[in-house]
């Protein structure tokens, strides 16, 4: 089942994107064989997951999240604000 995730980065920043399995995604993050963005920003914490029913729906819940601003985000995810 595809998912949505959203991780902080050992910087503060957020990174979004889909994937089938999260956790293997998760690792492969970690390992510098994930996204550019991710590399070298760790540690990276998972801090946001949701289930999709399908690629285009991920894809679509994808977008809708990397529109939100930062604080909007990191309210969805339960977490405070860094500053």
């Amino acid at each position: 089942m595809w998912a949505v995730y959203l991780l902080r980065c050992g910087d503060g920043t957020l990174y979004c994107g889909i994937a089938l399995d999260v956790d293997a995604r998760l690792v492969q993050h970690q390992a510098g064989k994930g996204a550019k963005y991710t590399r070298g920003r760790t540690p990276l914490e998972l801090v946001f997951r949701e289930a999709c029913g399908s690629k285009g729906e991920a894809l679509r819940r994808e977008r809708q999240l990397k529109r939100l601003r930062r604080a909007e985000k990191l309210r969805l995810c339960g977490l405070p604000p860094l500053r």
